[in-house]
């Protein structure tokens, strides 16, 4: 037993790097009188030590902790994103002038960050229903008090009480899912859930209800429509640099745990082709059943975003949207349809990043989100109006930007796998997308701006995150052949 620990303690040096920083940053909180951005400097840096440790794990394929948590390839692709995702918010959150009016307690901000991402870390790499199910508890219940955090506003402590209402009851809805699972299986582990499915289990109804429940679980937190109901409202009055963390880092989490759990349960592992996956759940067409709900995600979420006069329910709406186009990848589910979601998720989380820290700058100096009051704005700020730009028609999916690239590989795997009616309605949708990222665009340019109106500045370090975020957007729209081999190498699973 204590080998075990001992030689899994190894593969959890990432884990145990953000625990450090946590605790660092509460003993900073203690001790350093200034405090300001403290919190957020070292939490910077633990990420960064984090992310050295993971890229030591390139390669490894291993399971640890009594085979509840798995290293290997598929989970350190996502904890890259993750950490990434996380470094860039950090430096949006120094930024923010909203945060500035709660600097006495901007240290439990990044507390809160913290146990997030240790959530999230679990969430991609857990094999134990139970382990997954407190991955997720943790990162919902940080996110929880990080919606709520700007108190002061009343949209804020209505978004935060909104998303825990909403949150608690999915959770519930999931747990109960998990554990009717658990009772026909007799397993909390996905591969002995997976064999007790090979066997002879004849309880095809209540099999049906549990997943059903799981998927409402998940579902939530992918926001995926009929369970999207919380994210307008949560978008709109949590900060807007958790906005921006929800809108990516949430999504890959909840995406990888959704994806790991499905694989590995519901595969054939014995037969290495790409047929045998669903072969284990005969009972309903489950991969029919996801694209009426990726179907309905494109849908709603673009026609809705349409009429949106708010910069970020336009975009939560966006988000729900992408969320159905990456759910054309998870109804596939082979190898091919993975490395599409993989180049999907890399890419979102540049361009989507991009779209809310533009949003952010520009409510910073204007004290707006009102896209209506975006008018003139590209005249006042040449360089913030031409990136936003960028980033929302990368959003939309043309050329020659990275968006084109990830909604190619997507639509590419959809058809090759026969779902032309899905890859038609994301077409479709795609079109109408363009309607309300390009009045944004409008406004910006199209627009002279208000007689007297001074030009907006930004200091240095404020344009070289802009430019982090740009250059990608626009590299990768005609240089991608890394991402695709970095996402074709990291398809693989432990026990796959």
């Amino acid at each position: 037993m204590v080998d075990n620990i001992l030689n899994s303690i190894i593969h959890f040096y990432p884990e145990i790097a953000i625990v450090v920083t946590l605790c660092g940053i509460i003993v900073a909180d203690l001790f350093v009188k200034r405090k300001g951005h403290t919190g957020g400097v070292i939490l910077f840096g633990g990420m960064v030590v984090t992310a050295v440790l993971l890229l030591v794990q390139t390669g490894w394929n291993n399971s640890v902790f009594y085979e509840m948590i798995a290293v290997d390839p598929f989970a350190l692709y996502f904890k890259l994103l993750l950490t990434l995702a996380t470094l860039f918010v950090i430096l949006f959150s120094m930024k923010s002038r909203e945060l500035d009016e709660y600097s006495n307690r901007i240290s439990e901000y990044y507390m809160l960050m913290a146990g997030m991402i240790l959530g999230m870390f679990l969430m991609v790499s857990s094999t134990n229903l139970l382990l997954m199910y407190l991955a997720f508890e943790m990162t919902s219940i940080s996110s929880y008090v990080l919606v709520g955090f700007t108190k002061k506003s009343d949209k804020s402590s209505e978004a935060s009480m909104k998303y825990i209402i909403y949150g608690a009851v999915a959770s519930g809805i999931m747990i109960y899912g998990i554990s009717l699972l658990v009772g026909l299986t007799g397993a909390t582990d996905i591969y002995a859930v997976n064999m007790a499915l090979a066997g002879d289990l004849n309880q095809p109804l209540l099999l049906t209800i549990s997943i059903i429940m799981i998927i409402a679980g998940l579902g939530f937190k992918l926001a995926l429509v009929p369970f999207h109901f919380w994210a307008p409202d949560v978008y709109e009055g949590a900060p807007i640099t958790i906005t921006a963390y929800l809108s990516v880092a949430s999504k890959i989490a909840a995406l990888a745990m959704t994806i790991r759990f499905f694989r590995i349960s519901f595969s054939d592992l014995s037969v290495a082709d790409d047929g045998a996956i669903w072969s284990m759940l005969d009972v309903l067409n489950w991969n029919v059943i996801l694209a009426v709900l990726a179907a309905l995600a494109m849908v709603v979420g673009n026609l809705t975003a349409l009429r949106q006069d708010n910069i970020k329910r336009m975009l939560a709406y966006s988000s729900i949207a992408h969320a159905g186009y990456i759910m054309m990848g998870f109804v596939i589910l082979t190898n091919e349809g993975l490395s599409a979601i993989m180049i999907y998720v890399f890419v979102y989380l540049f361009m989507n990043l991009g779209a809310f820290y533009v949003a952010m700058l520009f409510s910073n100096q204007t004290g707006t989100e009102s896209i209506e009051k975006y008018k003139g704005l590209g005249h006042r700020a040449p360089l913030m109006g031409v990136s936003m730009t960028v980033f929302l028609v990368a959003l939309t999916g043309f050329p020659p930007t990275a968006g084109f690239i990830a909604k190619l590989y997507i639509f590419g795997a959809a058809i090759s796998a026969g779902w032309f009616w899905l890859v038609l309605i994301a077409g479709i949708t795609t079109v109408v997308s363009l309607f309300y990222y390009i009045r944004v665009v409008r406004n910006m340019f199209f627009y002279k701006p208000e007689e007297g109106a001074e030009k907006l500045e930004f200091d240095a370090g404020t344009k070289i995150i802009l430019l982090l975020l740009l250059i990608p957007t626009l590299l990768f729209g005609v240089y991608f052949t890394p991402i695709f081999e970095m996402a074709r190498e990291s398809v693989q699973m432990f026990g796959m």
